[in-house]
């Protein structure tokens, strides 16, 4: 789904006199169906690589190819459009209109696609009742648990049925039961075979992933499974 070849970011400041390098030959792909984790202490590159992967930026080297698309070949409005159809997101400030409903909040995504209404609405309820919040869906968003407004975030992710989720810090709002719940949800949609990217620094939800991949000053530094055997011993040191 996703293959990354030498891939390199370098922002350019001043006309090109100052230049940072935020990326460094990354190399890695991803299978339809996996759950990966990418770590990294701060500066690593995380957000710089989640920014590319999901389209909001380009690299300044190397290949990206998306499900077998080389994306430096797109324009800004074919990826936008490939953005929208195959990509749902999460974020750790969950992103919604506190004086929306959950329904109208799980809804936004399709506002943009040609959908008659009551197929919106069917697509709406199938997607809050992945999340269990069928009880909620009228609810404002302002009168929600911090839990319940990153599921109702989940909700709008899958509204579209994406070939992929990008949740970045997810649980970064959460205290550890509802972040738990959260990354059930996730888990879950991954055992059912949705694609799961994470973007994470807090251990305990990296373990709900299948795979690891480390950051380090731009470049890949690890990139391992995640068994019940290695789980406990020292694989997120």
């Amino acid at each position: 789904m996703i293959e990354l070849e030498h891939l390199g970011k370098v922002y350019r400041e001043n006309g090109g006199e100052l230049s940072t390098v935020a990326l460094t030959d990354v190399t890695f792909s991803i299978q339809k169906g996996e759950f990966v984790a990418i770590m990294g202490p701060s500066g690593s590159g995380k957000s710089t690589l989640l920014h590319i992967l999901d389209f909001l930026d380009r690299p300044t080297s190397g290949a990206y190819r998306f499900m077998g698309r080389d994306t430096s070949t797109l324009t800004d409005i074919e990826l936008a459009h490939l953005r929208n159809k195959e990509m749902g997101f999460v974020f750790q400030a969950f992103n919604l209109l506190s004086r929306a409903s959950v329904h109208e909040n799980v809804e936004l995504p399709l506002m943009y696609a040609p959908i008659p209404q009551f197929r919106r609405q069917e697509l709406v309820e199938r997607a809050v009742r992945a999340v269990g919040l069928e009880e909620k869906i009228q609810s404002p968003a302002a009168n929600l648990s911090g839990g319940q407004k990153q599921r109702v975030a989940i909700a709008r992710a899958l509204v579209n049925d994406p070939s992929i989720i990008f949740a970045d810090e997810p649980t970064g709002n959460l205290d550890s039961k509802s972040g738990g719940q959260i990354m059930e949800i996730l888990q879950g949609l991954n055992d059912a075979g949705r694609t799961i990217i994470l973007v994470t620094h807090e251990t305990y939800t990296a373990r709900y992933a299948g795979r690891l991949i480390a950051l380090r000053d731009g470049g890949v530094e690890r990139d391992e499974p995640i068994t019940d055997r290695n789980k406990g011993n020292g694989l997120f040191k």
